[in-house]
This record gives structure tokens, C-alpha cells and sequence, in this order.
């Protein structure tokens, strides 16, 4: 039975969510989007986002709060101010009792778990509109990207006692955990313990801090969402002190003063409050930490409420700022800022970035040529040209800006992709370069016909074009030289953006005739996913535990709710138009019907078929793709041409110069003939061709280096020549 005090809790709880549920339409809604670049933002980032986590990693921040159901939903985008209007993405649902219900307070860290770098996300989850069967739970991503896929991996605390809050600590090169529970006197208070691993907590359960002060006992004595904060060999941990449906929810600090952790003696609790209500700011509490893209600055992302009276529900909201650190070395949490003030934005959000952004690989494949655009090298300002599909460097992430563009980023130079000197000029020339959230560095995509798209540039108009010795942005033309399609690169999982849960067949069975169905993400082959090219632009899917056969709509039928089977390559039904929004989320159109691939009814449990319908433009027909398999290494090589006259004669002189320690094949192909050789690693070498003629024109050398993971073929310009 419930404690007297859990009762009261549970009926609070239970009367506010009740509350915010019926008064969801008036729920204040987040300021009007400001463009990616800005220099300040306002507060709130987003509306209904209590008890917000939050990250910046590889060039972008990810944040998570409290759904009230069985989703844990994420946030992506590289400016704090578009995590307010970037598409909120599930990254994992769960159907199963007990714990299928009432997320809240989730808590996003990277840890090196037994699998190696990986991201955790600890949250609260229990039985649906049941309150008091509130229990922390752990998912794991499949590599190191914080938006997943995510597989479960357990409840942490291994008791059936109410417990909640959770987060992770590193300290003294250990791992624990966090966390609010009820204490034997029945004081909802902080705990914490020892962890064997990222999900499972070892040795004594501490009380860590309970609610003896006036000010923790607003409403209800609670001790609640203790948080470390770490700077210079120092560690704090702040929680929420007081009942979160009062206005006075607000921040305490403990601080650690040596000894072992787990004993609350080890902890000095603050005075009184470190952060309260002000400037029409209720209930400033459980929050979460965050270093500046630059890693200068430490940030306070907490919630709040717009009235005293809005409870601890749905109008909660995430706002962000400073922490400043007086001489002693404290942290000044300093007071909640009003909603009109502008902020200035952390400290490199806004500077060069160069970041290798997590995402699905993709090659941009153009129609007119066959060929994929590529990069030649990591360096600022490589060019991008035509190149082998089969290249590392033919790979970019298509990331959001979380403002309905993409920023075009290389893969393994974490550089994104512009006009030279963000020209807007026609026939200008694409180079790559660190992001600067700069409208020149971002692109709509558009699709054109059958499985073909544009990419045009935000600021100039202009589109991505294959042009006379490279690739260009020029006027919309309808041309094939402007289509291209964007098809993945290497291995990947699909996921719904409803469900979080990835495409699969029962049993990974290899027979023609299974069905297309979702899974929780874990790691099995039929769950990878590849695309190879198909007629017109489009693609067909091969799973990995039958990699030589195809995803079709069965019979190539045109019919709402027909199955899609395992099969024959090939076949109608067999390809597949795949539309990338500006969002970053992707859709998929029947070559033959025309019509979407759908997750049926929405529905979240495993086993769901993932089958054909009419074009509906909703979430049941928008998926997310992740990157499950390493890039292979790269080719790095370099190629310039030149001209000189030789007895009368212009020759074109052609030099390859390999800057990776691998050998490689090299081909240069020319008007004037061709000539292969090897390349050792490290090596320079050049090839001459004598155009037997007195002067010749500009032209170029198309030079071809081939190693153990692929090839790139580079185009070398060379100038006109009279001798």
C-alpha cells in the first residue's frame, strides 16, 4: 500500500495532469522561429517541455523532457533557438506492462558502456495513469548517436519501490546514480548509489539529501531531480526542492566535500534556494547542465511556468542560461530571466563548426552524369565534383537545421557544403567549409519527377547543378544536370518518427513472401537496411539477413493496405522514390502505385505491418534513418593539371598526390590520351600528355585513384595554352 504522503502525491499528481490535459488548448505556445545565426534567442525554447535533459555533441544539441506517455521524444538542431521549431522526433516507445506509461523526467548522457561510447537515457516510466508505479528504466543507442535507434536495457534501481528521477554521475573515475525516492519516514528525498554498468546500480541505495528545510517543504516535503554539475575538480549536485505544483519549486545544491560518495555526510546542502521564481517565472526547477558549442560556458536549461497557478503539467516550458562562477570559484545560477529578454546565444553557436554530425550517410547521385558529388579532402574549401559512388567522400549527412532546411555535411570532414565565398552568382562553384549557420550552407530539397530531386540554396535560389569540370549552383532549368537522387550510403536502420521502432521481417526469415513489420531496435541483420539504384532515380531495399532480395508491394499492386513482401529484384512494386524533408525525416513512394510506405494505424507495438496506402502527408508514413555500420576509410587524394610548351608543342602536365598512407591505382584521362601507374602512400607522381598541336584550350584531366575501399575520381582544370 501507498504511504500516506505517496497517496497525497499521487493524488496531486494525478488532479494536475487532469488539469493541464483539459486546459491543453490554452497552453502558451513558443515565440515566433528566429533564423538559424541569430546572436540572442528568447526564453521558452519550446512549450510543454517539463523536465528537460539536454546535450551539445558533434555540432548539434539534442533534448528530451517529459511526454506523459510511453515515448521518449527527442529534439535535434544546431542553434538553441530551433530546438523550438525542429521536428520533435520518438526515438522509443514501449508497449510493455508496467512500464508502458507516464514518462517523465528523462536524463540524456554519453558513457563508455560495455559496448564502447554510447548514449544512455535514463527516465521515469510506469503503468499508464497509474502513478504510483513510477520506476526508472535505461535504453541504449546502437552506436554513438544520440538519436538512436535505442534498444532497453532494464530498470537500474533493483527494488519494486517508487522511484524516480534519475541521472548519472562520474566521479572519482566511478559511475552512479541519482535518484528520488520515498524514505523509510516517508520524506520523498534524494538517493544514490554505486553502477556496474549504465544500467544497473550495485551496493547500499544512500539517502543522498531529504527535506528538512522550510524552503523544501512548500506544498509537500520534496527532495526530487538531482543533477551533477561538475568545474575545475569540484562537484555539486542541484535538485528540486518543494511540491512541483506551487510556484515555489525551486533549486537547492549539495556539494561534494570528499570521502565516499554514497554517504550523505560527504555532501554539504546549500543555505537556502540557489534559483527561485522571478520575472513571471513559476516553479523554476528540475533542470539539467550543458557546456557551450565552444566549451567556455556552462548552462542552466531548467523549466518553468508562465502563472503561479499552472501546476506540474503540460504548460511547463524549457528555457536556457549562463551559470556564472564567482572568484571562490561558486556557481551563480543567478535569477530567471523574463520572457522578452533577448539572450545571447553560447558561446561558438554561431562560430566556424566543424563537426562530424551524426546521421545516416547519403550519396547524391546525379541524373545527368551517373556520377556522386564528392570532395577530394577534408581541407577547408575542397571543391566538390563528380565522383565514385563507391567513396567515403561521396557521403554526407543531411541534417536539419530544425527551420525546414538542411545543412549538406561530408561525413568524415564535418564540413558543410556552400557556394565559394557564398556567391550567389550563377555557374558559382560548391566548396566545403566549416558550418557557420549561414543561409548559404543550407538547402531545401524538392522532388521533381519519379525519383528524382533538387537542392536549392537558401540564400542565393540558385540549385545544385553538375557542371563543366565541377559541380555548381545555377537557375532552375529542369535539366538532368539539377536532378539528383539522394539515396543512402552503406547500412542503415529505418525507424517511424511515431514509434522509434525499426524495419524488420518476423524471425529475420530469408523466404520470399515475409512481411514487412517494426521491432524494438536490436541490432539484428534483418533490421540493416541497404539501398541500391534502380531505374529512373529511384532504389530498392534489401535487408540484411537477405541482402539479394528486394522489399516489394506484393503483386505490384495499387490497392490501400496491400502488404509489403520479401522478394524478387526487379519486379513492379520493387522500387522506391525516397523524399527527404527538410526536416531531416524521409518518406517513401511506391515506383510502381505511387503510393507511401505506412505504418499502420500509427500504432506503436511490435509486430506492426509496415505496408502500402494512399499519400496522407502524416507521421505513419515519415521515417528516420541511422547509420549502423563505420564509414569505410577514406581515399585521400589530391590532382592539379597545368600546361607547358615543349619543342613547339603544349603538353598537359598532370600531378597526383596521395595523402593517406595506402597505395593506390591512379588512372588520368584526358583529350590527349590516358596513362595509369601506381601511387604508394604519401606519394606524388605526374603524368604528361602532348597534344601535338601548338596551342590547345582549357580542358580538364579526370583522374581516377583507386585503393582497398573504393575509388574517387577527381577533375583537374588546366588553362589554355598557345606555344
Amino acid at each position: 500500500m501507498l504511504k500516506p504522503v505517496r497517496t497525497a502525491l499521487h493524488l496531486a499528481l494525478t488532479a494536475v495532469i487532469a488539469l493541464g490535459a483539459l486546459g491543453a488548448a490554452g497552453i502558451a505556445q513558443a515565440p515566433a522561429a528566429q533564423a538559424v545565426g541569430e546572436d540572442t534567442f528568447t526564453n521558452p525554447l519550446a512549450p510543454d517541455t517539463a523536465d528537460p535533459t539536454i546535450e551539445f555533441h558533434d555540432g548539434n544539441y539534442y533534448m528530451v523532457a517529459t511526454t506523459w506517455d510511453n515515448r521518449v521524444v527527442m529534439r535535434k538542431a544546431p542553434t538553441l533557438a530551433a530546438l523550438g521549431t525542429t521536428k520533435p522526433l520518438t526515438v522509443y516507445s514501449d508497449t510493455n506492462a508496467g512500464r508502458n506509461g507516464n514518462m517523465w523526467a528523462p536524463e540524456l548522457k554519453r558513457l563508455d558502456g560495455p559496448n564502447g561510447a554510447r548514449w544512455y537515457l535514463m527516465y521515469t516510466m510506469g503503468v499508464a495513469g497509474n502513478y504510483g508505479t513510477q520506476h526508472l528504466q535505461v535504453i541504449e543507442s546502437a552506436a554513438d548517436d544520440p538519436m538512436g535507434p535505442y534498444t532497453y536495457k532494464g530498470r537500474p534501481i533493483p527494488t519494486d519501490d517508487w522511484n524516480i528521477d534519475g541521472a548519472y554521475m562520474e566521479l572519482n573515475g566511478e559511475l552512479f546514480v541519482l535518484w528520488s525516492a520515498f524514505a523509510p519516514d516517508g520524506l520523498q528525498s534524494n538517493y544514490i548509489a554505486r553502477m556496474s554498468d549504465p544500467w544497473t546500480a550495485t551496493g547500499p541505495l544512500n539517502i543522498l539529501s531529504q527535506p528538512v528545510e522550510a524552503w523544501e517543504t512548500i506544498g509537500q516535503p520534496v527532495n526530487e531531480g538531482p543533477i551533477p554539475l561538475q568545474k575545475d575538480g569540484r562537484t555539486w549536485v542541484t535538485y528540486s526542492a518543494s511540491f512541483c505544483g506551487t510556484e515555489d519549486y525551486q533549486l537547492g545544491t549539495l556539494e561534494y566535500l570528499g570521502g565516499d560518495p554514497v554517504l550523505a555526510s560527504s555532501w554539504q546542502k546549500s543555505d537556502g534556494p540557489v534559483f527561485s521564481k522571478a520575472n513571471g517565472a513559476f516553479g523554476t526547477g528540475h533542470n539539467d547542465f550543458f557546456f557551450s558549442p565552444d566549451g567556455t560556458e556552462t548552462w542552466n536549461l531548467y523549466h518553468a511556468n508562465a502563472r503561479a497557478n499552472g501546476g506540474c503539467s503540460r504548460e511547463r516550458s524549457a528555457r536556457a542560461q549562463e551559470v556564472n562562477w564567482d572568484a571562490a570559484g561558486e556557481p551563480d545560477f543567478g535569477i530567471p530571466q523574463a520572457t522578452t529578454t533577448a539572450v545571447n546565444v553560447p558561446s561558438g553557436e554561431n562560430a566556424p563548426i566543424t563537426a562530424q554530425v551524426e546521421g545516416a550517410r547519403w550519396n547524391l547521385v546525379n541524373r545527368g552524369t551517373g556520377q556522386c558529388a564528392t570532395v577530394g579532402s577534408d581541407a577547408d574549401g575542397a571543391a566538390l565534383m563528380p565522383g565514385d559512388c563507391s567513396s567515403s567522400r561521396s557521403r554526407f549527412v543531411l541534417d536539419s537545421t530544425g527551420d525546414g532546411y538542411l545543412r549538406i555535411v561530408g561525413a568524415l570532414s564535418g564540413k558543410a557544403l556552400g557556394p565559394v565565398d557564398c556567391s550567389a552568382a550563377d555557374g558559382a562553384g560548391l566548396e566545403q567549409s566549416p558550418f557557420l549557420t549561414a543561409g548559404c550552407q543550407q538547402w531545401t530539397v524538392a522532388a521533381t519527377t519519379a525519383g528524382w530531386s533538387t537542392l536549392t540554396n537558401r540564400t542565393s535560389g540558385k540549385v545544385l547543378a553538375a557542371g563543366v569540370g565541377g559541380i555548381v549552383q545555377s537557375a532552375p532549368n529542369a535539366s538532368a544536370a539539377q536532378d539528383w537522387a539522394l539515396r543512402p550510403a552503406g547500412a542503415v536502420a529505418v525507424t517511424s518518427i511515431v514509434s522509434g521502432k525499426a524495419f524488420e521481417v518476423p524471425s529475420c526469415s530469408s523466404a520470399d513472401g515475409a512481411i514487412l513489420q517494426q521491432r524494438e531496435y536490436t541490432g539484428v541483420a534483418c533490421q540493416s537496411v541497404t539501398f541500391t539504384a534502380a531505374p529512373n532515380g529511384e532504389s530498392e531495399m534489401h535487408l540484411g539477413s537477405a541482402p539479394e532480395k528486394c522489399l516489394a508491394v506484393s503483386g505490384g499492386s495499387a490497392a490501400d493496405s496491400v502488404a509489403v513482401t520479401q522478394g524478387a529484384c526487379g519486379i513492379a512494386g520493387s522500387t522506391w522514390r525516397v523524399l527527404v524533408s527538410g526536416d531531416g525525416v524521409v518518406e517513401f513512394r511506391n515506383g510502381t502505385s505511387g503510393k507511401a510506405l505506412d505504418l499502420s494505424f500509427c500504432a506503436v507495438a511490435d509486430g506492426t505491418r509496415v505496408h502500402q496506402y494512399s499519400v496522407l502527408n502524416n507521421d505513419c508514413q515519415r521515417f528516420r534513418l541511422s547509420s549502423v555500420a563505420a564509414d569505410p576509410a577514406a581515399i585521400a587524394v589530391e590532382a592539379s593539371a597545368a600546361t607547358r610548351c615543349v619543342a613547339g608543342k603544349a603538353v598537359v602536365v598532370t600531378t597526383v598526390n596521395s595523402t593517406d598512407a595506402i597505395a593506390l591505382d591512379v588512372t588520368a584521362a584526358s583529350a590527349y590520351g590516358s596513362k595509369s601507374f601506381a601511387l604508394a602512400g604519401g606519394e606524388s607522381r605526374s603524368a604528361s600528355f602532348n597534344s601535338r598541336v601548338a596551342s590547345l584550350s582549357a580542358g580538364s584531366v579526370q583522374v581516377t585513384a583507386t585503393g582497398p575501399t573504393g575509388s574517387v575520381t577527381l577533375s583537374a582544370a588546366y588553362p589554355a595554352k598557345g606555344c
